[in-house]
């Protein structure tokens, strides 16, 4: 009878250390761990963010730009972006999952309280017993089944940083071309705020020599005509950089609201990048996402040979203790202990072809990611020699396009010789400065360019560009 009582203790303990337990010990834990104790664990973490983030994006090549405002924004955008602080969140997400999984490997423990009233069949009376079992349970990882697992989980982990690593690139490149395109477009709307104001010179003066029968009424309207239109690129000029300056307000954490605040350099004081000859192909193995499509390969190699093991046998051991007795006073002496040890290997012969279909799932699966390695391998090559062509393109075009503009501006001089010395008319003289402010407006696009392909190229390697 007292072995009886003793066995219908054990079995409710069970149910109580299982599913009551752990909550409980988790509240006491949380209540123990203080808001200051939060707060630098907070510290701490940013403080090992900071070791490593700049290393990401390669800090010391944003000093090729030699601009104080775009460095001053790289470092903000990197200790104040939204998306780059999930990216860092996500890999912590990943480590405490493989620690998750880390613990299916080691043994479980479990210990309780269960006061217990007990009556038997055809018994009038009622008994109790006050027991306090301690249940250990371990599946003995002789396959190295878990172990696989873990492996498998510790690849996401290795992954999650190699996407955040992508990630802090992104932003960065982001940040380098939205202030360049900013710098871009307060030197083009400074040029045609001076066409406009020579359109309005030019249509006025068409407009007198209108009124006296030297031009026709048709001139005139077309000089209208050009003059609006360049009043309305102007507003587009200005919408751009409003959109721009929201961008760049977004992606260092600060409010667009401020954005016009935001201090730049002035289009010429601004780096010309020197285009480089060629880019090593061993650079493509330092690119975040070669990296983790090669993680990927090799968890999924992981998972396969994990599902292979799923068809052999699971072995268990269980070890119990328990002190029970009825009167509480007496519980925790030996006489009052019960144990058990037991071991148990367990083989499924039926499951429906589930596992079979699992571990076809995990060999298409890893068929698949191998591809896509491949391919991102290609991809990878094609991207730098993209980045790279157009750098060297665009560089000819804008030396070619200089030129033409130093020549015109050369020409341009000429003209104003010819209208001092009243050989031109001061409407011609108008019409061959527009064309000069024109050409520059070019020269100016082309020069940006160059800048942000070389982003382009730096984001294409990896950030590994020297």
């Amino acid at each position: 009878m007292k072995y009886k009582k003793l066995a219908a203790t054990i079995i409710m303990t069970s149910f109580l250390a299982t599913n009551f337990m752990p909550a409980a010990c988790l509240a006491k834990a949380n209540k123990k761990e203080s808001k200051d104790k939060q707060t630098k664990k907070s510290k701490l973490i940013k403080s090992q963010v900071s070791e490593y983030r700049f290393d990401y994006i390669n800090s010391e090549w944003w000093n090729n730009f030699d601009d104080e405002y775009l460095n001053q924004y790289i470092v903000k955008a990197i200790e104040n972006n939204h998306d780059l602080k999930i990216a860092t969140l996500r890999v912590e997400q990943y480590r405490q999952l493989e620690k998750m999984q880390l613990a299916n490997e080691l043994p479980t423990v479990g210990a309780g309280f269960s006061p217990t009233g007990l009556k038997m069949p055809g018994a009038t009376n009622t008994s109790g017993m006050w027991a306090f079992p301690i249940v250990v349970s371990y599946e003995a990882d002789i396959f190295l089944k878990n172990r696989d697992k873990t492996r498998s989980a510790k690849k996401d982990w290795e992954k999650s940083k190699i996407e955040e690593r992508s990630s802090y690139i992104t932003i960065a490149s982001a940040v380098g071309s939205t202030y360049l395109n900013i710098v871009r477009a307060d030197k083009l709307i400074e040029l045609q705020k001076e066409i406009i104001q020579s359109r309005k010179e030019i249509y006025e003066l068409m407009s007198e020599r209108n009124k006296v029968g030297l031009t026709s009424t048709a001139d005139v309207v077309r000089a209208n005509k050009a003059y609006v239109a360049a009043t309305a690129d102007l507003n587009d000029l200005e919408k751009s950089r409003d959109t721009l300056l929201n961008s760049l307000a977004v992606l260092i954490g600060e409010s667009p609201a401020n954005a016009h605040q935001l201090k730049r350099k002035a289009y010429e004081d601004s780096y010309l990048v020197k285009v480089p000859e060629s880019i090593s192909s061993e650079i493509i193995d330092q690119r975040p996402d070669y990296l983790a499509a090669e993680i990927s390969v090799e968890k999924a190699g992981i998972d396969v040979r994990a599902a292979k093991k799923e068809f052999l046998p699971k072995i268990n051991l269980i070890g119990l203790m328990a002190f029970g007795s009825s009167a509480l006073n007496t519980t925790f002496n030996w006489s009052n202990i019960f144990g058990l040890l037991a071991a148990s290997a367990m083989l499924d012969l039926f499951t429906g072809g589930k596992k079979v279909a699992n571990l076809k799932l995990k060999k298409n699966q890893y068929e698949q990611i191998l591809h896509n390695y491949y391919n991102t391998n290609l991809k990878a090559i094609q991207e730098v020699n993209d980045s790279l062509v157009s750098l060297k393109q665009d560089d000819k075009k804008y030396k070619t396009n200089l030129n033409v503009y130093k020549l015109e501006e050369k020409d341009f001089g000429y003209s104003t010789i010819q209208y001092e010395e009243g050989l031109i008319s001061y409407l011609d003289l108008l019409q061959r400065k527009e064309n000069l402010l024109s050409l520059n407006k070019q020269v100016v696009s082309d020069k940006v360019d160059c800048n942000i392909d070389y982003i382009g190229l730096y984001k294409a390697t990896g950030a590994r560009l020297q």
